[in-house]
């Protein structure tokens, strides 16, 4: 043992987290309490027994090491070991072999118990990573996680309403008394109407008319509305595109009113402006006005997207501006040609459906048809599909290299069609099939006749649940592997330019889409958001709400780590750099990539009795 030079020591301790985020005092004290050992397979029970106590940060060499009532662990550099005994006031002893010697520095344990005290942010470190927890306090602290809020937690009261049959006058007074400027009309229960001030000013004052009519003579008839589970983003997004100021939140079973979001509300909540180019985008009469303005997008996400929270959005922001696209492309079209010879639906996949799009992803669609079409029909569709397809690419979302795209014949299926391709993916899920028809299991309606979409989900739920084709899916789930090796250290992609990089979607964020999607199928959840699915899982779906939590943080933590490496740098690849990573951000990644591995396990037990 050699005592290490406090400065040594606290320019080490300056870039190890969470040494790194605590005041300068405590980290100095730190440093002059703390000494240094080079640790072999033959001095190790010697040096250990007189370090008894410490806190032990591994500067260099790779160690497994059991200092818990838990089990082995690999470690290597910035790796701690002895904080569980330290944590627990217990003397757990410590089992250790070396497996390539190097540097340890050992800290007072006295120190350590102090900066538990005085810094909650080292506390938490150290407890998350006792308990095999992302440290990533960035998720609650974020200014713009409100956007995440169900609307259920976002009105206050009840639903401000009255019956279709009751006089002007009466509503009028009603809203007087409530201090609303809308009122929600119902019939036997249900909403059928919207009455504003602006309604009473143009339709009834100003014309004169009769007050003791029925107010469902000047009520707006079947408005827009919005389901209680969905969020205060997705209020955000349709208010802004049908430019209304006042939006009615239905319970999803009952479809009765539960109250109003008004456009005040919006702003009340809102901490910056993230969405204005979804109205923009809404408002374009060509498609010359709508590429215009798409490719406003890249630098008015680099330009607002500066907190972390804002990373959390921006696929949100991406994917319905998307939406927005394809239904005025839509439009466009039969602008130009006529409406549909059938009823039909626009369906995405993949990114856009789970509404995670970021700035590199490409665009995957499909047409869904109430019946086979003839000949001409067939060609409408055909035209419509390409004038779409390739109006998106020139708005920037670039055209799918698989050619998952409605302008391919084979993803325009009609409704029966479709019921029956489930049904063959179901008794034939083999590996190739799985790895084919997996992005077509995260779909979400954008356009057309949402009936369809919705019969053709409810045929496929039971189908998609069945425990042959659930182990396939979890098989496929579990043959991805997340780049750290057996001591905990990164394992960098081959052949790029960057010498440290990782590709966090392949290697991270789609493991976890598909683990999710996994409970999800199991359990007939229709939403393809990952984080909604996770909010969604009934309590006995095999994955604990403390698990189900931690995916969603780890979830967040990656994407973030992407957006801000798809925005700062200009780019649209997914290889994020560990060196533009803090000392923090690289625990917290390790931290990730284990828990990955152990819900990757986890489903491989659970869905296919650990057969891999």
């Amino acid at each position: 043992m050699n005592a290490v030079a406090p400065q040594q020591a606290l320019e080490f301790l300056r870039s190890s987290a969470p040494f790194d985020g605590v005041d300068e005092k405590h980290r100095i004290s730190a440093a002059q309490h703390t000494r240094v050992i080079y640790l072999t397979e033959e001095n190790k029970q010697e040096l250990l027994a007189e370090q008894q106590g410490r806190l032990f940060l591994i500067h260099s060499g790779q160690y497994s090491v059991k200092d818990s009532d838990g089990a082995q662990r690999h470690v290597s550099e910035g790796d701690y070991f002895g904080f569980s005994g330290l944590l627990d006031r217990i003397d757990y002893p410590i089992e250790l072999s070396v497996d390539s010697p190097g540097l340890v520095y050992c800290i007072d344990g006295e120190t350590f118990t102090t900066l538990i005290k005085h810094s909650a942010s080292f506390s938490q470190f150290f407890k998350g990573a006792r308990e095999e927890e992302l440290q990533n306090q960035a998720v609650s602290d974020s200014n713009s996680m409100w956007l995440y809020k169900p609307l259920a937690e976002v009105i206050s009261g009840d639903a401000v309403s009255a019956e279709h049959n009751v006089t002007i006058q009466q509503a009028a007074s009603v809203m007087s008394e409530r201090g609303v400027s809308s009122l929600l009309i119902t019939e036997k229960g249900e909403l059928v109407g919207i009455v504003t001030d602006r309604d009473l000013r143009n339709r009834v004052v100003a014309l004169g008319a009769d007050m003791g009519k029925p107010v469902s003579t000047i009520m707006t008839r079947d408005p827009a509305r919005i389901r209680h589970n969905r969020t205060m983003f997705n209020a955000l997004s349709i208010m802004s595109e049908r430019n209304i100021h006042h939006l009615p939140v239905i319970d999803e079973m009952s479809r009765r009113p539960l109250g109003m979001i008004t456009a005040s509300d919006i702003v009340r909540h809102q901490k910056s402006n993230v969405l204005f180019i979804i109205g923009e985008l809404s408002k374009a009469q060509n498609l010359y006005e709508l590429t215009r303005c798409s490719w406003q997008m890249p630098h008015y996400l680099a330009t607002h997207a500066k907190r972390l929270g804002d990373f959390d959005i921006a696929g949100k922001v991406l994917s319905q501006a998307t939406d927005i696209m394809t239904r005025r492309l839509i439009t466009f079209f039969q602008q130009q040609h006529g409406s549909a010879p059938m009823s039909y639906c626009w369906i995405v996949y993949g990114s856009q459906a789970r509404e995670d799009q970021t700035m590199g992803s490409d665009q995957d669609n499909a047409l869904l048809l109430a019946d086979k079409p003839d000949e001409q029909q067939a060609e409408y569709f055909r035209q419509m599909s390409e004038y779409v397809c390739q109006g998106l690419g020139k708005c920037g979302i670039k055209l799918c290299d698989g050619n998952i795209m409605a302008s391919n014949p084979d993803l325009r299926l009609s409704i029966d069609d479709a019921i029956a391709e489930a049904k063959r993916w179901v008794r034939q899920p083999t590996k190739e099939a799985i790895m084919h028809f997996n992005i077509f299991l995260d779909a979400r309606a954008v356009a057309g006749d949402m009936s369809l979409f919705n019969r053709m989900q409810s045929a496929r739920a039971p189908l998609l649940k069945q425990n042959m084709f659930l182990a396939a899916l979890a098989r496929h789930a579990n043959e991805a592997s997340v780049p750290l090796s057996m001591f905990q250290k990164f394992v960098y992609a081959k052949g790029r330019d960057v010498q440290d990089s990782i590709d966090i979607k392949k290697q991270a964020v789609a493991i976890i889409n598909n683990l999710v999607r996994l409970y999800a199928l199991a359990n007939e959840l229709k939403m393809p958001a990952t984080l909604a699915r996770l909010a969604n899982l009934p309590e006995n779906a095999g994955l604990s709400p403390r698990d189900a939590d931690n995916l969603r943080d780890i979830w967040l933590f990656l994407n973030r780590l992407r957006w801000r490496h798809q925005l700062q740098n200009s780019v649209t690849d997914n290889y994020v750099r560990v060196s533009d990573l803090s000392s923090i951000e690289k625990h917290q990644l390790k931290a990730a990539f284990k828990a990955i591995e152990r819900a990757q396990q986890a489903a491989v037990m659970k869905f296919s009795g650990g057969v891999n």
